[in-house]
């Protein structure tokens, strides 16, 4: 089953379309990786499904509903929730406050309330404070609960902004670049974690230039060249294909997805 679907969109800055008709289906519980070279249009892709962008042309579907143009906020309303390239985390908070703000679309929010300190809020915070516990030791940062985000190693970061993203709960997950600038260790550590939300039942949508963790973890690929489609399917169907191999991949490039497939 569907959960997004992405119909012919597209988008031109000055006259230079950035994304031309690009379409593709995403099913339930799996790991879709858009792939392409610098430039061929992945994260403005990602910008037009997760609303930071309009589209010119095409729709965007999410769970059956139309959701074209939704502003961010709205579409984490509807169950979709991203991470960026560069670390978007709150530095002076803890790693246990940054997961908390996730939570704020979840939580009943009263001015009133907040002002009067009623105990409605007070148990409130404490239901919120409890579920970030729990979903800083999904991502494997329990014992960062109460460090603060500047005193935690890059990695790590990458982690709780993957952390902060589950808080509000989302049936699709978009992670834009989760192991860039990651040493072998914490890409191997964002591996397993990815792999694991989507045996879980979430739906993840990923953005990486790191060919060896995208062969090994998802299960369709979808090549991007100059903003169009070039080519989609299995990794291994991908890794294989000439015409990606000749935009994309190199010679070193099918290697290493060799390696990380056998």
């Amino acid at each position: 089953m569907s959960i997004l679907k992405v119909e012919e969109i597209g988008i031109a800055f000055g006259g230079v379309k950035a994304v031309d008709n690009v379409s593709f289906s995403v099913e339930a519980g799996t790991v879709f990786s858009i792939i392409g070279p610098n430039g061929a249009g992945k994260t403005t892709l990602f910008n037009l499904v997760s609303g930071v962008y309009r589209p010119r042309r095409g729709r965007v579907i999410l769970q059956g509903e139309d959701v074209t143009g939704l502003e961010p906020n709205r579409l984490a309303r509807c169950g979709l929730s991203r991470t960026f390239q560069n670390l978007q985390v709150f530095f002076r908070m803890t790693a246990l406050e940054n997961v908390m703000v996730g939570r704020h679309l979840k939580e009943r929010r009263g001015l009133l309330a907040h002002l009067l300190a009623l105990p409605s809020t007070a148990r409130q915070n404490r239901e919120s404070a409890e579920i970030a516990r729990q979903l800083l030791e999904r991502v494997g940062l329990a014992e960062y609960a109460e460090t603060p985000a500047s005193a935690m190693p890059y990695g790590a970061l990458k982690r709780l902004e993957i952390a902060r993203a589950l808080a509000a709960e989302p049936q699709v997950l978009l992670l834009d670049e989760p192991a860039a600038g990651c040493n072998p260790v914490e890409t191997e550590e964002i591996e397993t974690l990815i792999r694991r939300i989507a045996d879980e039942g979430m739906t993840v949508v990923l953005v990486e230039h790191d060919m060896k963790l995208v062969m090994r973890i998802s299960d369709r690929v979808h090549v991007l060249e100059q903003g169009q489609t070039l080519t989609e399917g299995r990794a291994d169907e991908v890794r294989a294909n000439p015409k990606v191999i000749e935009a994309y991949l190199g010679t070193h490039g099918t290697r290493e997805a060799s390696l990380a497939l056998g």
